[in-house]
């Protein structure tokens, strides 16, 4: 076991910057508004459980096609560059907005793509070629736990930080993932052209 607070501290930092669950308040408070309740337990737990599942497939699908974890980093910075820049500047590069019924809407929606989407499993594989995997699980949960918080008290939060906190912290942790993004790139690159 390599438990590491720093490598724990930096994979929570880049995964709750990437899935933007403050950013996706918004969005959270739309969706039920549409359908109602929404089951944040099961939201939280079916996207940790997603994630997880792809931290230890993901490496295994990419043997099986013959693509390195260090390939594999490269293309998740470049993800997470882009993912910083729609934080940073407001724009939208990407987004899935599929039609939410009363009872998918906690699973789809919310816990994928929303949460655990393109960007979150991308920077998982990125993460693993950097870090021990327990400390990548752990840095899920603790994310997992934050999860569960916000979706439980999304409407408190909105009222508490109000339109321009939100847009604020989105703007500040899109910084931070853009850095993260050039030292993923950097470190990965290398490994490329030995």
């Amino acid at each position: 076991m390599n438990f590491n607070v720093k490598e724990i501290i930096t994979a929570f930092m880049v995964l709750f910057a990437v899935i933007d669950i403050i950013g996706n308040i918004p969005i959270i408070i739309d969706l039920r508004k549409k359908v109602g309740h929404i089951q944040s337990e099961k939201a939280s737990v079916i996207a940790g459980c997603i994630m997880i599942f792809f931290l230890f497939l993901g490496k295994s699908l990419l043997n099986l096609i013959g693509i390195d974890v260090n390939s594999f980093a490269v293309a998740g910075a470049f993800i997470l560059f882009f993912i910083a820049l729609e934080m940073i500047l407001g724009i939208t590069l990407y987004k899935d907005d599929g039609n939410a019924g009363t009872i998918t809407a906690t699973v789809f929606p919310l816990a994928f793509p929303l949460i655990a989407g393109p960007g979150s499993l991308t920077t998982l594989l990125s993460l693993r070629a950097e870090f021990a995997v327990e400390n990548i699980i752990i840095a899920v949960l603790c994310n997992v736990v934050v999860i569960y918080i916000v979706l439980k008290t999304s409407s408190k939060i909105e009222r508490l930080i109000g339109p321009a906190g939100i847009q604020i912290i989105r703007k500040v942790f899109g910084v931070i993932l853009l850095a993260i993004a050039v030292k993923l790139f950097a470190a990965n690159i290398k490994a490329l052209f030995i």
